[in-house]
């Protein structure tokens, strides 16, 4: 695999993320449930620092992007990243982007001393699936993720 170029984003590139999330949302057929604004993007990556994005180049052109922010482990008793976006343009599939996105997020966690790079994928997409594991990457089974969100959660709050 030849040697890939990455970015790291910047404010401006509020919609170019957008868009990406658009993307892959439209490939997980969840696009109704993008609610995300270039302005809520520009807030919460960039102002507040709760997430990063690498774009990953051919040429000039941003063709995938990987989203990500650190979480911590209490066994390991450092930080982890978590992998919550990754995307390749559908026509530069199978040029190596994706691994090297997630060979460069990988890097970035050694050199943090990042105990670990996680992520997760819907039970469904196979093709993600395989790629992963062809990777190295391992199924956590005994492991189910839960979520409350929207009104569920403010009332949670509320209890």
């Amino acid at each position: 695999m030849e040697n890939k170029q990455f970015r790291y984003a910047e404010p401006k590139d509020a919609a170019l993320i957008l868009q990406f999330i658009k993307e892959l949302a439209e490939y997980e057929k969840m696009l109704d449930e993008v609610v995300a604004t270039e302005e809520l993007l520009r807030q919460w990556i960039f102002e507040k620092n709760k997430a990063e994005v690498i774009f990953v180049l051919e040429g000039d052109k941003e063709v995938g992007f990987a989203l990500f922010f650190h979480n911590f482990s209490t066994f390991l008793g450092r930080a982890g990243i978590y992998l919550e976006d990754l995307f390749v343009k559908p026509e530069c599939r199978g040029k190596g982007y994706g691994k090297a996105l997630l060979k460069k997020l990988a890097q970035i966690a050694v050199e943090r001393g990042c105990g670990r790079l996680e992520w997760s994928c819907l039970n469904w997409n196979k093709p993600s699936i395989d790629f992963y594991c062809s990777l190295g990457a391992v199924p956590m089974e005994d492991w189910k993720v839960y979520r409350v969100t929207g009104d569920t959660l403010r009332d949670l709050a509320s209890c």
